[in-house]
């Protein structure tokens, strides 16, 4: 897909699972199980996709999945798994070396969504994506570094930490265009100063969802997680941008879905849902 100078391309960096209860909270399994199959444990399989935006000066990646280094307990509470997807093979796949990278946008700083911004080599902590500013939500920034108990187990200081310390980190100040036909949209349900990617170029609209619809069975309204923060301002969130979604046939690109890479949003006598499924480069 192409918007404005951008070549748009869904980047798959691995697959990990979550309780399928707290994906979906308050909605009965015998609902969304339908959907989503679960484990003898009760998780469903989620991906985790990152969006790579390529122009003729600057190679931006959205997101970077959750990295190499969980230790074997975690990587086995989360059933991570690159038998088929990863950061590394992806990149490869459209010819793009990990230094050439020019900017990294994090939605926000749980540890399957920066889990890749470093790495580890030669027994050292380093930059993945050495060359690349990193751009992050000063309240996100702020909160990761101090966050609340509920939250707490999601931030690990490995994934970010380095980034200032490298002298890569812009912190941005709310929502607006921060690159050319790139703008924040700054969220505060799922954790403080989440933001959304929008890719613009007159009437061709996609936005990165990161957390607030991670996958298309969390469009309807309802339909929100329990590991939200604010999970009444999630819901705020959504009757706020699903309208204007569909209004100006915006494309919805699902971070974590493991279906569907991006879509479109209807809504009818029974709310909002995924309209038809777009696919991406």
């Amino acid at each position: 897909m192409q918007i404005g100078n951008y070549e748009v391309y869904a980047l798959e960096t691995g697959r990990f699972k979550l309780d399928g209860g707290a994906m979906f909270g308050v909605v009965p399994k015998n609902l969304w199980y339908r959907y989503n199959p679960a484990d003898d444990q009760n998780r469903i399989e989620l991906a985790l996709r990152a969006m790579l935006l390529k122009s003729n000066n600057r190679i931006i990646i959205v997101d970077n999945g959750i990295g190499h280094k969980l230790n074997e307990k975690l990587q086995k509470m989360y059933a991570v798994d690159f038998s088929k997807y990863s950061l590394e093979k992806s990149l490869a796949d459209v010819g793009i070396n990990r230094k050439e990278v020019t900017d990294v946008i994090l939605t926000h700083l749980h540890f399957d969504h920066s889990g890749g911004t470093t790495l580890i080599e030669n027994g050292e902590l380093k930059l993945t994506f050495p060359n690349a500013t990193h751009h992050i939500q000063a309240e996100q920034w702020n909160w990761a570094n101090s966050p609340s108990e509920k939250d707490r187990a999601s931030f690990f200081p490995d994934n970010f930490s380095l980034i200032e310390k490298m002298g890569k980190l812009n912190l941005q100040n709310g929502p607006g265009e921060f690159l050319p036909e790139i703008e924040a949209l700054v969220m505060y349900g799922h954790t403080q100063g989440m933001q959304l990617i929008k890719v613009s170029e007159n009437e061709k609209t996609i936005i990165y969802c990161a957390d607030l619809i991670p996958t298309a069975s969390h469009i309807p309204v309802p339909w929100v997680m329990a590991y939200d923060n604010n999970p009444l301002v999630t819901l705020e969130e959504k009757k706020r941008l699903l309208p204007q979604v569909i209004k100006n046939n915006w494309i919805l690109f699902f971070e974590h879905d493991p279906f569907r890479a991006a879509g479109t949003v209807q809504q009818t006598e029974k709310g909002f849902s995924l309209k038809e499924e777009i696919k991406l480069l």
